[in-house]
Parts: C-alpha cells; structure tokens; sequence
C-alpha cells in the first residue's frame, strides 16, 4: 500500500483533536454485560446456570461513538432521545461526569431507552436480550434535536449520524440535518442501518460495513474483489463524497469521487482480535475527528483503521485514546 501520511502528519492530526468539535446525533443506548461463570445445568431446564461474578454498564450504540471521541479528546456534542426511565437517567449522569453538554438529548415519556444485557460466561456470550422501541420518535423530540443543532453548529466540524434504527435517524430528522449544515464546513459522516442508501444522499461520507454495502447495492459480496465492485457502483449511483466500507479482518476500502472514483485499500492492523463489539463505532467516531482536524478522507481512514485495530484487541465495548493512537503509528 502506498504511503498514506507520515507519522509527523498523524501526530498533528491527533494533537489537534482537543480542539476539533463533533456533534453525534442518533440512537443513544446502553450496554449492560453481566459476567460469570458456567459449572451446572439448571434443574429447571436444559440450560446453564451462570454464577454471575460482576456487571458493567457502558455506553452503547451512539452513545459508545460519543464515548470514542470524548476518550480521544476530541470536543464532543450529542444529540438524541432517551426515554424517562432509570437507564436514561443513568446515561444522562454518564454524559454529565465526562462534562458534556446533556442539552440536545430529548427525554420522551413513556418510551423506554434502548438497553442490551449481554450475559458473558467463560469468556463466551450465552443470551442477549434488548428493551427498546423501535418506533420514530415523536416529531417534538426532532424539532428540539435540530434546534438544538442550530445552537451549537457554528462550533462543530463534524458531524456523525449513527443510526441503529431505533426510532431517532428519520427522513425529517436527515432533512433538518441537511439544511442546518448547508453551505457551512461542517462533515457530515453517516453510520447507516437502512437498507435504502438514498435516505443518506447529499451526505459527505458513509461509514457501512461489507454486509450493509452489499445489501445496499443489491449483491453479495464474497470473494475478494467483490466489495471494489460494490463500492464503485454505490458511489455511482448516490451523491456521496466518500464510501468507507469496512471489512472485518480484511480491513476497510475507501471509495472517494474527487479527481473521478477512486479506490484505496486499508489492510487489518490488529495483531490479535478478542471482540469486535463497537469497532464500527470507533472507526466513524474518529474518522469524523480527523476530518474535524482538517484531515482528508484518506487520512481520516488510515488513523481510523489503526483505532479500531486497537479496540478489537480488548474484550467488550472499547474505546481509543489519543496516546494509544499515537503509539501504533
């Protein structure tokens, strides 16, 4: 692979991050890991019985987006909807201790906030279970969120839309996004969840994993070719900047249109993979602090690549910290 930047150029980058600002706006949830140990078959039924030793609760879906910019201390703003319950209150208090702004997050009555309880026994997990809404929110809650957005804007250099598809990431929500963001430098990086690419469109960059892509385009992609195929045909048929697929194991592949599309690989860089939970998360998170820091796309990605060779070498939702980043180059 050619030379992407030189170490000089990535520290630079990182050592603006404390004065990058990134709003993320989308589907804020909680992750809650319950872990044990398995040395019965319950009575009951023919299932183990997990002798529980400890609990974690982390931040999750945008929310673990948030906490991947805030841990590599980037200037981070939220926006979303939690519902009036004690898991919102708890992420609310979570956000709070880490000194951002809770004003952009809407707390809907009667909604319940997004929660996954993992039970992990013997390093393995056993049953997740969710409690959610999947609904669209209510239209006030999108009317706050942008203004919200229309308060804050002018501090911002990007913006990461992470949509789980629970209910927040709506075409009226996007069309709001789009005219508080117009003719303003402001990134826009979306972490898309429908299947309907053109809900995105007029977007700078999108951040889908292979699968996604695929679907997206309407092909399976299976062998190694097969994803430079897909991305050239999505970034024909939408209005997208940039296209940065990412790949598992096999890395990430960046599509962008300037100078007509081209293609660049980014090969894997974790040495050992223990848990891939929330990699997607890094990577846009700091790929959108990159472009904050007057980063190109090609940059973004290549320190992005390397964040997220970092966190899938820890075991559950992990983040990043700028002195990490900096050691792996």
């Amino acid at each position: 692979m050619r030379r992407i930047m030189s170490k000089a150029r990535a520290v630079a980058l990182i050592d603006k991050f404390p004065r990058s600002g990134v709003l993320v706006v989308g589907d804020i949830m909680a992750d809650h890991f319950i872990w044990g140990g398995v040395s019965r078959i319950s009575p009951e039924a023919p299932v183990p019985v997990v002798e529980v030793k400890k609990d974690n609760f982390m931040l999750g879906g945008s929310a673990n987006v948030l906490n991947n910019i805030f841990s590599a201390d980037g200037r981070v703003y939220v926006a979303g909807v939690v519902g009036a319950d004690e898991t919102g209150k708890r992420l609310l208090s979570e956000f709070r201790s880490r000194g951002v702004d809770t004003a952009g997050i809407v707390v809907e009555a009667g909604r319940p906030t997004t929660l996954k309880t993992r039970v992990v026994a013997q390093g393995q997990q056993v049953v997740r279970f969710d409690r959610e809404d999947r609904r669209p929110v209510q239209a006030a809650s999108v009317r706050r969120i942008l203004s919200y957005i229309r308060s804050v804007r002018d501090s911002l250099g990007a913006i990461v839309i992470s949509d789980y598809s629970k209910g927040v990431v709506t075409r009226p929500l996007l069309d709001g996004i789009r005219k508080e963001v117009a003719g303003r430098p402001i990134f826009t990086c979306v972490d898309p969840k429908q299947r309907d690419f053109s809900l995105y469109e007029g977007f700078d960059i999108i951040t889908p994993n292979h699968h996604e892509a695929g679907n997206a385009a309407g092909e399976a992609i299976v062998t190694g070719q097969d994803h430079i195929r897909v991305g050239m045909k999505l970034m024909r048929e939408f209005a997208f900047r940039a296209i940065l697929i990412t790949r598992g194991e096999a890395g990430m592949s960046l599509f962008e249109r300037e100078g007509g599309i081209g293609h660049t690989a980014f090969p894997a860089q974790a040495r050992e993979v223990y848990d891939v939970t929330g990699a997607g998360d890094t990577v846009i998170g700091v790929l959108a602090l990159c472009l904050a820091a007057g980063g190109s796309f090609r940059e973004a990605a290549y320190l992005a690549n390397h964040a997220a060779g970092i966190v899938v070498g820890k075991v559950g939702t992990a983040t990043v910290s700028r002195e990490e980043l900096k050691k792996v180059l």
